[in-house]
């Protein structure tokens, strides 16, 4: 159970669902990682949580899943072979922790496909490429995003480790 003592949903803005973001180049990086084990229990893949940096999806969040400890050695490779492009794109070659990885940006560039189990779109990540010197705005109404610091993506992503209503 978790504590929600001071929580009113009043004073929040509720969600609302999340459309898949259009196919295209976006400026995004990685925020959070973490290991995790697979659904059958024989392996472990590394779960990045990545953040769009700017233009009209801005702060929106895509998920991409490594089979790093896998008993399908094509999964393995397929995830190494990702893992590379990223290490790559963000200029860290022999990451000891997958943190090292985070908040560094890069170009993703993102796709979308129909789920084979409910047919809902989904957003996937095509691939993973160093930033550019020129700017990313395949996007109508994409903004410039060389004007974004790294602290302003620190600030957006974190509140002291709280949640936004727990000061």
């Amino acid at each position: 159970m978790g504590n929600l003592a001071g929580f009113n949903a009043m004073e929040v803005e509720p969600n609302v669902g999340m459309d898949t973001i259009p196919a295209g180049e976006y400026e995004a990086c990685i925020v959070a990682s973490e290991m995790k084990p697979t659904k059958s229990g024989n392996g472990s893949y590394l779960n990045l949580e990545i953040q769009i940096l700017s233009g009209p999806y801005q702060n929106r969040r895509l998920f991409e899943k490594l089979n790093l400890h896998n008993p399908n050695a094509t999964a393995v490779q397929i995830a190494a072979g990702t893992l590379s492009s990223i290490c790559r794109a963000v200029n860290v070659l022999e990451p000891q922790d997958s943190s090292e990885l985070h908040m560094k940006p890069l170009r993703i560039s993102v796709g979308v496909r129909k789920r084979e189990d409910n047919g809902e779109m989904v957003n996937v990540i095509k691939s993973f490429k160093p930033r550019s010197a020129q700017p990313v705005a395949t996007q109508p109404g994409m903004a410039n995003s060389r004007q974004l610091a790294t602290a302003d993506v620190v600030a957006s992503y974190s509140t002291n480790g709280k949640a936004p209503w727990q000061k």
